[in-house]
């Protein structure tokens, strides 16, 4: 081979050989992940996205590395207020661009932090991340892990009270343009109800779907039916499909599954349950809203996570 073609056609992350990583997952929701307790390791958006290229590097809808708080400028900004965020959960897309946290992500975090033996949690203890949707306060429920994620809002609030809605989405293989709700929950989600699995399953999410307006840090859309019925023994119950920024169409998504529940209690109306199982292609997640501090109402993520391998990098 000629030796320019091989430099131009030499994978990104090659220069990062010897780096050890492990591949993990929460209910299909997959990451490479890289320990870096001394903050050595800088990662560069190019290297992110071809170590998750799923043909030629370790595939992966995003990258985790665990860095201590006080290494990271918004880690030590975290730990000035909540001393005990010493592990910071540094997430990149796909794609290789930077996003602010994610939630099957963080279970996924802290169980790898377990494997590695950075941290010791017995079943039933807590432990506090840094994130940069702020710190997550994570507790081990046997082989599950249970997130709080945090307080919940509506991206538009006036458009979201008065209407309950505020945006369109087009989807390819939706023929109209749908009405939609948009939930923070630290990252941007943009919530779509459909009526029918079929109108779910014919949803083609390989292309990205416009939103209008779009929240200004761009958005994930979550395309939901509600069961039928929609509550059972208490629970409400939704079928859950996503497209994510900088990724595309993933198995799961924990913030989306979030979102979805409280798009979804919002248009149920007041009598609306407070525990969800949201079903997404890679498994079922459970949200449950709580009373938080201030006021303000918190949702809690629970489910898997699992590491599946580790290696070097060549």
């Amino acid at each position: 081979m000629d030796a320019t073609l091989a430099e131009t056609t030499e994978p990104a992350f090659r220069t990062l050989g010897g780096l050890r990583f492990s591949k993990g997952h929460g209910t299909g929701n997959d990451f490479v992940l890289v320990a870096d307790p001394e903050g050595i390791h800088t990662i560069a958006a190019d290297q992110v996205a071809a170590l998750c290229d799923r043909h030629r590097g370790i595939g992966g809808d995003g990258l985790i590395r665990a860095v201590p708080s006080r290494l990271l400028p918004e880690g030590r900004e975290l730990l000035a207020t909540i001393p005990g965020a010493e592990w910071f959960m540094d997430y990149r897309n796909g794609d290789g661009s930077v996003a602010e946290m994610c939630g099957n992500g963080v279970r996924v975090f802290v169980h790898f932090l377990r494997s590695e033996g950075l941290i010791e949690l017995p079943d039933g203890g807590a432990l506090t991340i840094g994130t940069r949707a702020g710190a997550k306060t994570v507790v081990r429920t046997g082989d599950d892990y249970a997130v709080d994620m945090g307080p919940w809002e509506f991206i538009f609030p006036g458009e979201a009270t008065a209407k309950a809605m505020d945006s369109l989405v087009t989807a390819e293989g939706l023929e109209v343009p749908r009405p939609a709700l948009s939930v923070s929950m630290g990252n941007p989600h943009t919530v779509v109800a459909l009526a029918e699995l079929s109108e779910l399953a014919a949803t083609r999410l390989f292309i990205a779907p416009s939103v209008e307006p779009v929240p200004a840090n761009g958005t994930n859309v979550e395309f939901v039916v509600p069961s039928e019925p929609l509550v059972h023994d208490g629970i409400g119950s939704v079928t859950m499909r996503v497209h994510e920024r900088g990724v595309g169409e993933t198995q799961s998504c924990g913030t989306g599954a979030c979102a979805a529940a409280v798009a979804i209690r919002h248009w149920a109306g007041a009598e609306a349950p407070d525990s969800w199982r949201v079903h997404v292609p890679g498994g079922v997640v459970g949200v449950k809203f709580f009373a938080g501090p201030a006021g303000h109402e918190h949702v809690e993520l629970s489910g898997p996570a699992v590491i599946v391998a580790t290696g070097t990098l060549s």
